[in-house]
């Protein structure tokens, strides 16, 4: 299993190259290493024997059926390549997107809420003027996009103010929390809606087509246009940021309703009455079902749900060659609490090592492990043999 682990490290009699020992405890200390750690590379498994160049991957890609072959072995390649780069190196890389990222993720974040607004106020307009259910369904959503800016923002305000004291594991889970409510409230919203174009049809008298309003059909197509800009926009920042991918999903989402609600409308006044409520029927279970997958996805966040086959990799490899002194590794699991990771590595060494070698490595392991992208907690429990029955498990 991925995430009951049990590796040998690599037997050495030598200190690994490069690598700095306190003359009080000798006990490894990676940060005053005399080599850079982006030079302090260590590949004691010799996985870099794996690699394929790109000569090689040009040649399989041109075998029959190589195309999938290639691609395997390229994200091998990737995968090497993370687990040879040092942890310091994982963090400074994060840090410098991060800091790149800053300007463009806000850039986006305060477009689409003056965006949103306005458009608000246009397909409200187009709604209430032409008297169309499927405008109006889609003038619902558009109105509670505002909502969704406007709670992102807040719960990220209020996450970097919460008092450690009261909320000690910080406010990390608020925005998933946030995304949960508010897919409620957009279900509940679009429910009403969909009753009350089931009462249209079954109440209509028939017969007549709806009347035209060609302001309201311009307005939501203007409302597209913008749509579709910033739907570009973050399509390229959507893997940078949880709250951009967010945005993105809702551009996304609004791209597909807001025409399909256009097309509706329209059919409605040339073609048949019942498609204008049918349309509002169809809008509002599709952002019904849009939402109930958001909320599974949020659900597993808060539940805990297992960290990415190759994070678990990641932090194997970077465990099992930490330190000479770490004999094997029992167990390591990351898993989410909220949308970043909680990690537990339980690691063996000899019984005869004295307590504060003990403490002072699994420290050292520990802060290593917290500064990596996306971790928030680190937890190092060190024993002595492996007979055991799983760490911190209520029940066996």
């Amino acid at each position: 299993m991925p995430n009951e682990l049990d590796i040998k490290q690599a037997s050495s009699s030598s200190s690994p190259p490069g690598l700095a020992y306190d003359a009080t405890t000798d006990v490894p200390d990676v940060e005053r290493s005399s080599t850079s750690p982006k030079t302090a590379t260590r590949d004691p498994y010799k996985f870099t024997n794996g690699v394929k160049s790109d000569a090689e991957l040009a040649e399989l890609r041109r075998r029959k059926r190589g195309k999938r072959l290639a691609s395997y072995h390229h994200k091998q390649n990737n995968l090497i390549a993370s687990l040879l780069k040092p942890m310091e190196e994982h963090t400074e890389d994060a840090r410098n997107e991060d800091e790149a990222l800053r300007i463009p993720i806000k850039i986006a974040v305060h477009a689409s809420l003056i965006a949103n607004f306005s458009l608000a106020v246009l397909q409200i307009y187009a709604a209430v003027t032409s008297a169309s259910l499927s405008l109006l369904a889609t003038g619902i959503d558009s109105v509670f996009d505002i909502g969704s800016n406007v709670l992102l923002y807040w719960i990220n305000v209020k996450a970097n103010r919460m008092d450690h004291n009261k909320w000690p594991v910080g406010g990390a889970r608020l925005e998933t929390i946030g995304n949960i409510v508010y897919g409620f409230l957009m279900g509940s919203v679009n429910l009403v809606v969909i009753v009350e174009s089931c009462r249209d049809l079954i109440t209509h008298p028939g017969g007549d087509l709806n009347k035209l309003h060609i302001p309201s059909l311009v307005a939501v197509g203007a409302a597209l246009v913008v749509k579709f800009l910033l739907f570009l926009y973050c399509y390229s920042l959507r893997k940078k940021s949880n709250q951009v991918e967010v945005l993105w999903e809702d551009h996304r989402n609004d791209l597909f309703l807001n025409s399909f609600g256009l097309l509706m409308s329209a059919g409605g006044s040339k073609l048949a009455w019942w498609l204008d409520p049918m349309g509002a029927i169809i809008i509002g279970s599709g952002v019904i079902i849009a939402w109930g997958r958001t909320i599974y996805t949020q659900f597993g966040l808060l539940a805990g749900r297992s960290a990415p086959h190759e994070f678990l990799q990641l932090i194997t490899y970077k465990v099992t060659t930490f330190s000479d002194e770490i004999d094997k590794i029992d167990t390591v699991r990351a898993y989410h609490s909220g949308p970043d990771y909680f990690v537990e590595v339980d690691v063996v060494m000899d019984a005869s090592t004295p307590l504060w070698k003990a403490h002072d490595l699994s420290q050292q392991l520990q802060d290593k492990i917290e500064v990596l992208p996306n971790v928030e907690r680190a937890f190092v429990h060190v024993d002595h043999e492996t007979t055991h029955t799983p760490e911190h498990r209520k029940y066996v």
